[in-house]
């Protein structure tokens, strides 16, 4: 849309420029015609069903028309453009006016907008707003706006339809019924309709000349607001229990004023109105922030989750500049202008808490209920600090403003640039880009944060690429009101706070919970001075004594916050006096002064040290206080005595006597004076207050007056509250006794963070710095030893609720200590067993132990707790999960992945994948060779092999049963189908999906078995023999059922199943055994096969790697030998006798129509697998040995028949003379030389060598011989040690890789004696049962009689092992840009059409449509389908519209993330953003790695059913 948009505003752009007189005329004629019509417009707005659609077409034909300049202004002179507009906007909102429930709800005549309608709703009025707001943003259409005195009465009279609407009213008994979700139409309407036409308009008042704009609007503005009072019938307290969060007309006022004195040199006194439109002005604003503090304190909580939702949106970064900021810079301006004694008293009033503020021990609190009190306390005094700190629009720079939002946002979590941009508040100024300020947001982000690149957990969770606030950042510019003003959620401040104490903990700065640092703060803009007077009024000086007192008395409902605000507060008075006093004059005239009872003057330096010593106080009969003797110094009479006289004596006594002190009362008589200022009797008059809708809850008790004896002042207050804080006596010293250099410099590092008692030392420096009189009493009091707090008298329900308070504080303590023991449990348990990448310690419960004394192998059932062996009749088993697998399938003979195509030139073909060539090669020799042998000399499982992981606990399998059994009955949603066998391990949670038995066994014969013996080979190899003839003496006799046998078979059941048939079904005749038998011994080769490439493809490394761990291989070879026994094999057909005797018949098996597979055809790991899976278990070490050795001879033999092909003939007829010279030596048998010369000879009696040349392999020195060799017969020998491994213990031993090929043939016993390197042949391991020219003969006269009928094929068939690299996934370019041009117009293969949702096979580059219905096939969609085709179940898919990854596993599938960052380290979902990504190469290979160790199960925890539709 935006293109489009923009193509043709070029196009009406170049109209207008190159155009000819002609045209612009035309244009200027369409646009004019277009403003007659705006009203019928409007009109089919409101009526049209599609609203969306038609504001669009709307939109796309005005924004052209009123973003140039010059024909806005014409058509605004001509066709009074902007009254049509004002007056289209006014008639549209009255069609949905409601009469306002605000304050008088009887007799109110205000009228407000119906948030529930339809127009608001769907925002209906967006298109007639946009083009205002579009055309406002020409210098000379706003010039003529703000010029029109009628248009501005119009246009607030309709911003005032906004003010109070979407009224909220506190619900007191039920909860609400039904939530109303107005409010989202409510804030979009004051935003849009309200906010940016303001924002539009401000942009034109930056400058002097402009001064007489914002008197316009200003002196409209409170004519409107004025109106608006009088129509709600407003006097002086807002209605109780309601609040709205809309007052557009206050927002105006405000930022009107804050546009003059900022850029306009306005005086602000000449434009603000009288003190008592000033004290109508901030009840509203006051009563919101009263509500936010209410709402948190959960008095609203029957009104639903709504009322928080609006709390939220008020303060959320979209909406906080246009509303809360406003709203807060008003409520300052009133309280500069204000008398202070009055604004604070309304502050306490608003929210509530005026009862709390006494020196009683006991109060009742009339409107407020004492679970409430806290917060409400907490939320006034936080107020009053972010009134008194802020100073967004009372002296920051733009640029200092965007600084303190951005440390603001970091500092409670790190974030991402997007992030970033999104929580700092924007100008919503049309033209003014994203940020105000002249300094760019990027240059203030890398000033104060660092950026931290995208890291990767081992636990999968993948980190962007995040900002964090630099160390110095934390250290100087953290502010926590900052903080608290811009959060959402509470816990964002804890949050904060929590990294602001590690930071300080890992610098070393301090140790312990600090509490908010106090920063200092830009000086205030000299129009708003007279906000300091709140600091230095009576009435907040009574609070905080109060309040000290009280925290120090342990009064209830008092917190450390409280304290935190009240030591906050005095630190900004100290911050903020108004100038320094003289000591000595004061010290004269404070006798005469003190005509207050409380305190003598308004400057907190020296009423801190004014000592008050008794005060009357309020209570409750049944308080403490009562029973106390009124003290000699005060005449009983002047309890009685009334006010006046108590006056006359305060003065004769000074400030001896009590004091009583009503905040509720103080607030009238400032309302009074300020209201009745002109009228004689000021004093006498007590206008009727209105009546209040609540009454006590309860019935109120008799209250009574007592005297409480107090002998404090607010810095020995201090000091006590330092011995109590620190928990000792006397523990504050005056620095400066030992250091005078303090007072001099009192901005010392150490004061500037720390927790409570920092604090306190930091005033009390603070109070000596600005008077020695302060310093001289603070030294006094230290002096005295403070006698302990003397106990209070505790009433017993006062008792109770501290009892109940220290039951709280210890079980809070000891969950604390569980929970640390369990992280530390956890820790530990996820280090041993859960560990997916340690390379050491093997499975958890050590299955490969050998020691000598442990007779079996002892088991922990993880459900029931108990250990014992497994036995035949309650047998252990471990958990695994199953799944099919098409890794191996998919490596390739090189090193390098191939490349995602990009352009059609480039494809991928997957003819030289390992699955394609053992495919054809299992083709090829059935249609020459016996199908029986053929299953027998190849393995499968390259594609949709079964791969088996463990995380390696056990559990009893009856135990397990029942586990099922639960998780079937549970109702709640699983992330897996419990149904298919699916369950999470109840221990450690991994994915699983069956039981593999653990075989009974002892551990002792293992270590007999690896004892050296001395038999000659010859026996051995008759011993093997016999043992194979014996079937059926599987230890677990077969015939009778046991529970492990039926478990083993159960288990074998599921690995069938969890491939797909056509990857285990290879026969010719279906059904046939030789395919269960392939499939059996393949399912090893699979598992050895992929923990080779687990662990890099050689085994240099050595020792058990990660692989290791998860593996269950001994356990799987015995359920795979149990079932293999059940298949006889032929003696005839036995391959055992084929390698260790010569044949006497030869000429039986060419009667046959078709022979058996030539030994030199078939492969050496399967024959490996066949001989020892149907070799009766336990295997002995020296029958597994014997068995390598003969095998070697085999593939020596191979490797040198293909090496024959491979050279040339000359050089044939050399190797073959040289090795006839050395065939008669001792060594002959030892000699590759003699053996090839023998093998080529051989050979060359068939039509072997007759056929085209093969690729030539140029060997000619005897060095690159000996290379091949051992390159060839290396695959087996990894595959075999990793065997003897997993079926006798004992470590692979780590070696270089150009040692491999000795170290391990002499771990598996090949080489009689390591001899030293530089004579070793790879010949010298062979070890031959019979002469060897014999057996060469033998197996090559199978080959000779092949070639006489198929000469063609016979050089095909001879294996070639080619060097498989590991599997990989394709490699992807480097900017997304160039995959999303190629594919996301693409058409696609089989539906011809282009998807909706193309999507690309990140294993073999197959392009497919994601969800699309077009490439359906019974019932599956055909990334679903492709995943089981490509994957065996498995796929992993490139969304190209979104740049996300997604992960088909079997049924479920998951978002994966995305592997293309932009230049901040973050993703770009749905490419919303539009930014330039670029591959994340560790990401990439993280999702590489995942794949290939099968973990995606265990590492991505979203999974959802996908029910065949993607």
């Amino acid at each position: 849309m935006e293109e489009c948009k923009l193509s043709q505003e070029q196009s009406l752009a170049e109209i207008w420029n190159t155009g000819s007189k002609e045209m612009q005329k035309h244009l200027i004629a369409f646009t004019k015609t277009f403003v007659q019509h705006y009203a019928f417009i409007m009109k089919t707005l409101k009526k049209s069903h599609e609203s969306d659609t038609m504001s669009n077409r709307i939109v796309h034909i005005s924004v052209q028309l009123f973003s140039n300049e010059e024909l806005a202004r014409q058509v605004t002179e001509e066709c009074q453009l902007l009254d049509i507009m004002v007056t289209v906007l006014l008639y549209m909102m009255e069609s949905c006016l409601i009469k306002s429930e605000l304050q008088d709800e009887e007799n109110s005549l205000h009228v407000v907008v119906n948030c529930g309608e339809a127009l608001l709703k769907n925002n209906t009025y967006w298109p007639l707003v946009s083009d205002f707001i579009n055309i406002l943003s020409h210098q000379s259409v706003a010039k003529k706006f703000l010029e029109d005195h009628g248009l501005l009465v119009t246009w607030m009279n309709f911003v005032s339809f906004f003010q109070g609407m979407n009224l909220n009213k506190r619900e007191l008994n039920e909860h609400v019924e039904f939530e109303s979700q107005t409010y989202y139409a409510a804030f979009a309407a004051e935003l849009e309709a309200c906010a940016q036409p303001m924002w539009g308009l401000l942009s034109h008042c930056k400058v002097r000349e402009t001064q007489e704009y914002t008197r316009n609007v200003v002196r409209y503005c409170l004519e409107a607001l004025q109106d608006w009072f009088d129509a709600i019938n407003f006097v002086d307290e807002p209605a109780p229990n309601q609040v709205t969060f809309h007052l557009p007309l206050h927002r105006y006022f405000a930022m009107f004023l804050s546009k003059a004195v900022k850029c306009q040199e306005l005086d602000l006194d000449t434009i603000l109105p009288d003190q008592e439109m000033l004290m109508k002005l901030m009840i509203h604003p006051l009563q919101i922030q009263a509500s936010l503090s209410e709402i948190h304190s959960n008095m609203w909580v029957r009104n639903g989750l709504q009322i928080k939702g609006q709390a939220m949106t008020y303060v959320q970064s979209h909406f906080c500049n246009s509303m809360i900021d406003p709203d807060i810079y008003l409520l300052q301006v009133c309280a500069s202008r204000l008398d202070p004694d009055y604004f604070i008293s309304s502050v306490f009033e608003r929210f509530k808490v005026v009862d709390l503020l006494t020196m009683a021990s006991q109060h009742q609190n009339t409107v407020l209920d004492s679970e409430h009190e806290r917060s409400m306390l907490e939320g006034a005094l936080t107020f009053l600090v972010l009134l008194l700190s802020l100073r967004l629009h009372l002296g920051m720079t733009d640029d200092e403003i965007l600084r303190a939002e951005m440390v603001a946002q970091l500092c409670m979590n790190d974030r991402t640039h997007s992030s970033l941009l999104d929580l700092i508040p924007e100008n919503p100024n049309p033209k003014s880009g994203i940020i105000p300020g002249s300094l760019s947001f990027e240059s203030v982000l890398s000033a104060v944060a660092d950026f931290k690149a995208p890291v990767f957990e081992p636990g999968g969770s993948m980190q962007q690429g995040m900002y964090t606030p630099k160390a110095e950042v934390w250290d100087k510019e953290f502010d926590p009101v900052m903080v608290i003003l811009r959060t959402v959620y509470r816990r964002d401040v804890q949050s904060a706070m929590d990294r602001y104490t590690a930071f300080l903990k890992q610098s070393g700065k301090f140790p312990g919970n600090p509490w908010p640092p106090y920063k200092k703060r830009t000086p205030l803009h000299p129009s708003y001075k007279g906000l300091i007077k709140l600091l230095h009024c009576k009435t907040l000086h009574i609070v905080l004594f109060t309040l000290l007192y009280k925290i120090l008395m342990d009064h209830q409902n008092l917190s450390e916050h409280v304290l935190c605000m009240v030591l906050y507060l005095i630190e900004l008075g100290l911050e903020n006096s108004p100038e320094q006093e003289s000591d000595e004059e004061e010290s004269a005239s404070g006798q005469e002064r003190c005509h207050d009872s409380w305190f003598p003057g308004s400057n907190l330096v020296s009423n801190m040290r004014h000592f008050i010593n008794y005060v009357r106080v309020r209570v409750p009969e049944t308080a403490p206080e009562v029973k106390r003797e009124p003290p000699a110094s005060t005449s009983s009479d002047g309890l009685a005595s009334s006010q006046s006289s108590r006056r006359k004596s305060l003065q004769r006594e000074n400030s001896g006597t009590a004091q009583v002190f009503s905040l509720v009362a103080e607030r009238r008589k400032k309302f009074q004076e300020i209201i009745n200022r002109n009228t004689s009797e000021a004093n006498q008059v007590v206008r009727p207050k209105t009546s209040m809708k609540w009454s006590a809850p309860g019935a109120t008790p008799q209250l009574t007056t007592a005297i409480l004896e107090v002998k404090e002042s607010i810095l020995s207050l201090l000091i006590k509250l330092h011995h109590k804080l620190s928990g000792k006596q006397n523990s504050y010293y005056p620095p400066w006794l030992d250091d005078v250099d303090v007072l001099i410099h009192p901005e010392i590092p150490r004061y500037s963070h720390g927790d409570g008692i920092t604090a306190v030392e930091r005033i009390l420096l603070k109070a000596a710095v600005q008077s020695r009189l302060n310093k001289r009493i603070i030294e006094e009091i230290c002096r005295k030893v403070t006698p302990p707090v003397p106990p209070k008298k505790i009433s017993s329900a006062e008792k109770k609720t501290l009892d109940k308070e220290e039951r709280r504080q210890k079980a809070r303590e000891r969950q604390q200590k569980l929970l640390a023991e369990f992280a530390s449990r956890q820790k530990s348990f996820m280090e041993t067993a859960m560990d997916v990448e340690s390379p050491d310690a093997d499975i958890a419960m050590e299955v490969a132990t050998s020691e000598q004394h442990v007779s079996e192998a002892i088991y922990d059932c993880v459900i029931c707790g108990q250990s014992g062996p497994s036995t035949e009749e309650r047998p252990t088993g471990l958990v695994v999960l199953l799944q099919a697998s098409s890794v191996l399938g998919q490596c390739r003979n090189s090193t390098e992945p191939k490349k995602l195509p990009t352009t059609e030139e480039e494809q991928i073909y997957p003819w030289d994948t390992c699955a394609a060539l053992h495919d054809v090669r299992l083709t090829t020799l059935q249609r020459y060779f016996k199908d029986s042998s053929c299953l027998q000399a190849v393995s499968i499982g390259w594609e949709g092999g079964v791969y088996v992981q463990t995380c390696g606990h056990t559990l009893h399998i009856d135990c397990h049963k029942s586990y099922m059994e639960s998780l079937r009955n549970d109702q709640v949603l699983q992330g897996f189908s419990v149904d298919k066998g699916e369950f999470t391990c109840p221990l450690c949670r991994q994915f699983a999906n069956s039981v593999l038995p653990c075989y009974p066994g002892n551990n002792v014969e293992r270590s007999l078995w690896q004892s050296h013996s001395d038999k000659c080979m010859q026996d051995l190899v008759q011993e093997v023999e016999d043992l194979q003839e014996q079937l059926g003496t599987f230890p677990v006799s077969i015939s009778s059922e046991t529970n492990l046998s039926k478990e083993m078979e159960s288990v074998m059941k599921d690995i069938k199943s969890t491939t797909q048939k056509k990857y285990t079904d290879y026969s010719k005749s279906p059904g046939s055994p030789d395919n269960d038998f392939l499939f059996m011994y393949s399912v090893a080769r699979t598992n050895l096969e992929l923990e080779l490439v687990h662990r890099g493809g050689n085994l240099c490394s050595g020792g058990a790697s990660t692989a290791g761990k998860r593996s269950c291989l001994n356990q799987l070879f015995h359920v795979l030998a149990m079932h293999m026994r059940l298949y006889s094999i032929d003696s005839a057909y036995n391959p055992w006798r084929k390698l260790t005797q010569p044949m006497q018949d030869k000429n039986s098996e060419l009667s046959e129509e078709q022979p058996e597979v030539p030994v030199l055809y078939r492969d050496v790991s399967s024959l490996l697998l066949i001989q020892i899976l149907t070799m009766p278990q336990p295997l002995h070490k020296e029958h597994f040995t014997c068995i390598i050795k003969v095998l070697f001879t085999l593939l020596y033999t191979q490797g040198l028949a293909a090496l024959s092909v491979k050279c040339s003939a000359e050089d044939r007829t050399a190797w073959k003379e040289s090795g006839d010279l050395k065939k008669n030596t001792p060594s002959g048998e030892k000699s590759w030389e003699v053996l090839l010369g023998h093998v080529i000879s051989e050979l060359s009696k068939g039509k072997i060598y007759e056929e085209g040349e093969t690729e030539e392999l140029r060997v000619v020195n005897p060095d690159s011989v000996e290379c091949y060799l051992q390159q060839f017969c290396l695959p087996f020998l990894r595959i075999t040690s990793l065997l003897q491994h997993h079926l006798f213990g004992g470590d692979l031993p780590s070696c270089q890789e150009d040692e491999e090929f000795t170290v391990l043939a002499s771990c598996l016993g090949l080489l009689p004696s390591f001899q030293s390197a530089h004579q070793f042949t790879s010949a010298s391991c062979l070890d031959w049962p019979v002469p060897a020219f014999d057996m060469v003969s033998q197996w090559c006269s199978e080959l000779v009689s092949f070639a006489d009928k198929h000469p063609d094929q016979v050089k095909a068939l001879l294996i070639q092992e080619p060097k498989w690299g590991l599997p990989r996934l394709l490699q992807l370019p480097e900017n997304y840009n160039t995959i999303f041009q190629y594919y996301h117009r693409k058409t696609c293969t089989v539906c011809t059409k282009v998807p909706k949702d193309p999507a690309v096979c990140l294993v073999c580059g197959t392009f497919v449509c994601l969800k699309g219905l077009c490439c359906k096939q019974q019932s599956y969609c055909e990334c679903v389908l492709h995943s089981q085709n490509c994957g065996a179940g498995t796929g992993i898919f490139l969304l190209i519209n979104a740049s996300v990854i997604i992960i088909i596993r079997g049924h479920r599938f998951c978002l994966w993330g995305s592997v293309y960052l932009d230049a901040h380290g973050e993703e770009d979902r749905d490419l919303r953003r539009g930014k330039p990504l670029y591959i994340c190469k560790e990401r990439y290979k993280v999702l590489e790695q995942q794949w290939v160790s099968h973990t995606f199960d265990h590492i991505n925890k979203r999974w959802g059913p996908h029910y065949n539709g993607l």
